[in-house]
């Protein structure tokens, strides 16, 4: 394939080629691309609204759309699902270029499943009230940095006439359970309603696409203003206050917040994908196939991956480098449609799925099997332990300083920070056969954004 001189993906490109030559995906073959790599022109690398990656809630293909990998009665081990009516991915950086309903009447709320922090209710009850919605998960990193902002805006303007009403609106199926999400609800200190929308009927009669969304909802039931993803607290506070005062409130004795997103490292927007950012990683088999479809290219490294849907696969990590943006593997996993699970007992470690990065903060989602013990997640950066100043939230350490993670939830764990824009391998491993990855997430802050 040729490429242009000075093409920031032909090392990549090439690198991939030389990896899996003998893998037969036709996304390999025509116009490979990183999705994450449109951020604009090169005079603006940073973006001005949601850094990548933004969760986006994207549609399973149909056996005819995937790339030919094997057999098709294979690939059908894997359950598919038509993309008719489903979302498609938006932009990666800034807001998605989609329709959305603002100046049309709100969509009344379907589908809840679930009432936590609150009775049952409709949109029409809150009428000459204001309404925020905001669309969340609560494994999506992008939606966790936005709750401090959320519950800030709740306690200022409640009595004032505003209702922030979460509607959780499920990434990954474990996401579903009522427990899961009341505890994440009540760890997370929210105390405004938060309604389950486990089939998304919530989400589909907003016509909504990401995580997270929010939506301002005025005095007479009309959606006046949306955004995607994180950022624009500011505009979104103004917006707030101007709709408060059109149903005659005086916010005047209020103060305005001027809330400011966070600012970010400026080498984590170039444009060669092997120093930018780390794209957030999907490790099913369901988000591997739509990443080829969508982007261009798989998450999981490794053509056995495709070839066996749904099995014990046992890996042998033979990359002489691995790339930024990409996952390996060691040992024996089983891929699942949501998640890579190790698939036997060991007693050293021996299994591990790797990721080289370059990120500024690492997260991980990871679940425990139903009726397992929780289990422990050795945890090394550059083949050592990491090091405490640089030790996320869920690092610890055993009697030896060995780095390790307690999983006794299902929910995102936080891996890594630095205080600068780094390249690190991360590997993880575990002796349990409980051992489940979902997804990774990085993020390149410099500083979060800063609540008076």
């Amino acid at each position: 394939m040729a490429h242009a001189i000075g093409d920031p993906l032909t090392k990549v490109k090439e690198a991939i080629f030389l990896q899996m030559k003998t893998f037969t995906l036709i996304a390999f073959l025509v116009g490979i691309a990183l999705s994450s790599t449109a951020c604009g022109d090169s005079d603006s690398q940073e973006p001005t609204a949601t850094p990548r990656p933004t969760r986006v809630a994207r549609p399973t293909p149909t056996l005819e759309a995937l790339p030919t990998v094997s057999s098709q009665d294979s690939l059908s081990k894997a359950g598919t699902a038509t993309t008719e009516g489903m979302p498609t991915p938006i932009p990666a950086v800034g807001q998605p270029a989609f329709e959305t309903l603002v100046g049309q009447a709100a969509p009344e709320l379907v589908g809840i499943s679930n009432w936590i922090n609150t009775s049952p209710f409709t949109l029409k009850d809150f009428l000459g009230k204001v309404v925020l919605i905001d669309f969340w998960t609560y494994t999506c990193v992008n939606c966790i940095r936005t709750l401090p902002i959320l519950k800030e805006w709740d306690d200022k303007y409640s009595t004032s006439g505003l209702v922030v009403i979460g509607l959780h609106s499920p990434e990954f199926e474990f996401e579903k359970d009522a427990a899961n999400v009341e505890k994440a609800v009540a760890d997370f200190g929210i105390t405004y309603p938060n309604l389950q929308d486990n089939q998304m009927a919530t989400w589909k009669a907003y016509r909504n696409q990401a995580w997270p969304a929010k939506y301002l909802i005025d005095k007479d039931g009309i959606i006046r203003y949306s955004h995607f993803g994180e950022g624009a607290y500011d505009e979104t506070e103004d917006e707030i206050r101007r709709l408060l005062k059109e149903a005659g409130v005086d916010v005047g004795l209020i103060e305005d917040g001027d809330i400011i997103g966070g600012t970010y490292h400026k080498g984590a927007f170039v444009e060669d994908p092997e120093l930018q950012l780390t794209r957030e990683l999907y490790t099913g088999l369901e988000r591997n196939f739509t990443g080829l479809q969508f982007e261009g290219l798989p998450y999981v490294l490794h053509r056995e991956y495709f070839e066996n849907p749904d099995s014990d696969v046992l890996y042998v990590d033979e990359a002489s480098e691995h790339l930024n943006q990409f996952i390996y593997l060691e040992g024996l996993w089983h891929n699942h449609l949501e998640s890579l699970q190790h698939a036997r007992k060991t007693e050293n470690y021996e299994d591990y799925i790797l990721v080289n990065f370059r990120a500024s903060e690492v997260n991980v989602v990871l679940t425990v099997q139903e009726n397992a013990e929780p289990y422990e997640v050795r945890v090394l950066v550059d083949d050592a332990p990491v090091a405490r100043q640089f030790a996320g939230a869920d690092i610890r350490y055993d009697e030896q300083e060995n780095s390790f993670m307690l999983v006794d939830q299902d929910r995102m764990y936080a891996v890594l920070s630095f205080p600068e824009f780094e390249g690190h391998e991360l590997k993880l491993s575990s002796n349990s056969d409980s051992f489940s990855v979902f997804a990774y997430t990085f993020g390149a802050y410099t500083e979060l954004h800063d609540i008076p």
